[in-house]
């Protein structure tokens, strides 16, 4: 709440004249390019206020006015032009200058809608991701070095170390944990001096820009392990079955892959992936395909073997792994970015202060919109997010220059925006305040498996990470991806069989590690012992673990 984010610096005012008056001077003026870009911005606030009256407005009315955008882009006009520059585009060394810009816009103009960072990352971080960038040069795909590495994993077993070794990611489940588990990966990549590589399917293509300079972390589609989507419990080199037969890594006797299954269901899960007395067996395998569907970072800060280098990675603060790795690694590609800017500036640029609101309904703890409503109002009232309701006085008449407080709200559902937004449509606010509720879109259901779901999930969760202050769901790993992003300590909304309370403040913006239950070590400190000022047991998920400071 204390930090603001940039906004722009241009006040478009609305413009007189009846709709019908509108059409006819258009129709009869020759508009040069400069008076066509002048004239839409004149009157994208009627658009947008003629929409908002009528119906919420919608991602796929954003599709529709890509082509202005581009003109505008053309001519000099792009959204990005009217906001002061960032003053460091390269996120205090996060980011490396050796990128096209335009091949990427994102990457560089995040800055420009989310609230600076009060996290510096520390210099050997950032020195130790340009020397990641350098094995990822010399490794990735379409070098000698893979070549000779697929080569070896073709003859089904490894005799001699390589040079290059690879952390394989398979998705799994939805967007906010294939994303939670993408950052895990990496982490662990960089700890072990690994190359991360991806595997995307079609649902998964075209929605973030390369992460790594002069390389791609995109797995090659003549990879020689097939059928990867299904690859599961049943898979030949199973991690946990070969640590069971108790291979001798020193006697040449390794498989060429291991397949690594982390997830929330403990009867399959690979318990002693994080044990010391693993990582022979970890480090010497060259290929490790790994699926996940948890935020593992918190089990390797209790691993003794990376306990040294993980301080000097993030010396000062442990809860800003996601904070720094998400801002590095994940940069949506331009076609969806468009959707994103544009939908800011039509929509939320203007307000004085946004507000983010993530609402999750889980099958496991049902709850009615009319309860979750009065949930959100608690909550937001209570901690003076939002204004209290005054249901016995009409909304007062807006004035010429009312700066709004946005409400960004993302669900699967129509239902909540319907109520919220009529409901400060209908009543006056304690306190004068003008609300302005949108909802970007509303699936209704989950589809994982199509791209524009995922696109549509991106870019809300991008639109989220921008908020000054942000309400989430427990247990969602979507508000978990937006509050890292934007380095936000959420206000956690409680499922309705986990608290009695409206609302909590997180301890840190931290995701949570669901499952960690049966990743104890032999001889290591139990949970309970934990040290509290590094991993504490999550809000939202009882037995839960996060990183704390």
């Amino acid at each position: 709440m204390d930090g603001k984010r940039v906004r722009s610096s241009v006040d478009l005012e609305l413009q007189g004249g009846s709709k019908p008056e509108l059409q006819k001077r258009s129709t009869s003026t020759i508009l040069t390019p400069g008076r066509m870009i002048f004239t839409c911005f004149m009157f994208l606030p009627l658009m947008v206020l003629l929409l908002g009256a009528n119906r919420n407005p919608s991602f796929e009315w954003l599709l529709g006015v890509g082509i202005t955008a581009e003109i505008g882009s053309k001519y000099g006009y792009s959204s990005a032009s009217f906001s002061e520059p960032p003053k460091d585009k390269l996120l205090g060394g996060l980011l490396s200058a050796g990128f096209d810009e335009a091949s990427c816009l994102s990457r560089y103009q995040s800055a420009l809608y989310r609230k600076q960072s009060n996290h510096a990352p520390s210099p050997y971080l950032v020195s130790r991701l340009r020397r990641y960038e350098a094995l990822h040069r010399r490794c990735g795909p379409n070098t000698e070095l893979y070549q000779k590495a697929i080569e070896q994993l073709k003859s089904n077993r490894s005799k001699e170390p390589t040079e290059c070794n690879y952390v394989v990611w398979l998705p799994s489940d939805g967007l906010g944990n294939r994303i939670i588990t993408i950052v895990s990966a990496f982490l662990y990549a960089v700890l072990n001096d690994k190359v991360l590589l991806v595997h995307l399917p079609g649902d998964l293509r075209d929605l973030f820009c390369e992460p790594f300079p002069g390389t791609s972390w995109v797995l090659p589609s003549d990879f020689p392990v097939k059928n990867l989507e299904s690859f599961f419990v049943n898979a030949a080199w199973r991690f946990r079955d070969m640590l069971g037969k108790k291979l001798d890594a020193a006697e040449g006797s390794l498989p060429s892959y291991l397949y690594l299954h982390l997830t929330h269901d403990q009867r399959f899960s690979d318990h002693r992936f994080f044990c010391e007395e693993a990582q022979p067996l970890l480090q010497r395998t060259p290929w490790l395909l790994l699926r996940s569907n948890q935020y593992f970072v918190p089990a390797l800060f209790r691993a003794s073997q990376y306990e040294k280098e993980l301080s000097l990675l993030f010396p000062k603060k442990k809860s800003v792994v996601f904070h720094h790795l998400g801002r590095y690694l994940l940069h949506p590609a331009n076609p969806v970015w468009g959707y994103i800017t544009r939908y800011y500036d039509a929509y939320l640029g203007n307000a004085k202060e946004m507000v983010g609101l993530q609402i999750r309904i889980f099958d496991a703890a049902p709850i009615s919109s009319d309860q979750m409503i009065a949930q959100i109002l608690n909550c937001s009232t209570q901690e003076r997010l939002l204004p209290e309701i005054n249901l016995t006085e009409p909304a007062h008449p807006l004035t010429r220059r009312t700066q709004p407080k946005a409400v960004l709200l993302t669900t699967l559902y129509s239902g909540y925006f319907e109520k919220l937004r009529n409901m400060y449509y209908q009543y006056a606010t304690s306190t004068g305040e003008t609300i302005a509720v949108y909802q970007p879109s509303h699936e209704e259901q989950q589809h994982t498996e199509q791209q524009n779901h995922n696109k549509k999930a991106l870019m809300e969760m991008y639109l989220l990470s921008c908020s000054d202050a942000l309400i989430t769901s427990g247990y969602s790993t979507f508000g978990y991806v937006a509050q890292a992003l934007g380095g936000l300590q959420p206000w956690i909304l409680l499922r309705p069989d986990k608290g009695t309370s409206a609302c909590l403040r997180a301890t840190s913006m931290e995701p949570c590690f669901h499952s960690p239950q049966g990743y104890q070590c032999m001889g290591e400190r139990s949970s309970e012992e934990e040290d509290v000022g590094r991993v504490r047991e999550c809000e939202d998920v009882p037995g839960g673990l996060k990183l704390v400071d």
